[in-house]
């Protein structure tokens, strides 16, 4: 049904990586990939979605890299997982138009509604600073 898959969880790491990090201190994507173990192509490519989103800010050159485009208490969990996994579907029937063509008597329909309605809510209501503050930090090697 729904899954979060890799690219949601590396999305997740590497904004969370961000906003521990002192404010305006731009990071490194190999920085970044380093301290999430997360493969530095596919972070970057993350890293750009969230950029044309505006979840973060990117810099060109020398001295270039990332750092959050809001606070981080102004950036929701379904922010983060929608630029990569796309909009919450538990079912293909929700997305209308050519997803499904039972849905107006389908049965089913209103309770995937339903669902999608309350995961939405649930990840509206958590924010990358709550996750920052609860996640323990790696243990020093």
């Amino acid at each position: 049904m729904m899954e979060l898959t890799r690219k949601g969880e590396y999305a997740i790491r590497g904004i969370i990586f961000l906003a521990r990090s002192p404010k305006g201190k731009i990071a490194l994507i190999s920085e970044i990939a380093d301290a999430t173990d997360v493969p530095q192509t596919f972070l970057a490519k993350i890293f750009q979605a969230f950029a044309k989103l505006g979840l973060v800010n990117s810099y060109r050159g020398t001295g270039g890299g990332f750092t959050l485009g809001r606070p981080p208490g102004m950036i929701t969990l379904r922010e983060v997982v929608e630029a990569v996994e796309g909009p919450i579907m538990p079912n293909r029937c929700l997305m209308g138009g050519r997803g499904c063509e039972h849905d107006r008597k389908c049965l089913v329909h209103p309770v995937w509604r339903q669902v999608q309605e309350e995961v939405v809510k649930i990840l509206d209501g958590v924010t990358i600073e709550d996750l920052a503050r609860q996640e323990k930090p790696p243990e020093p090697v």
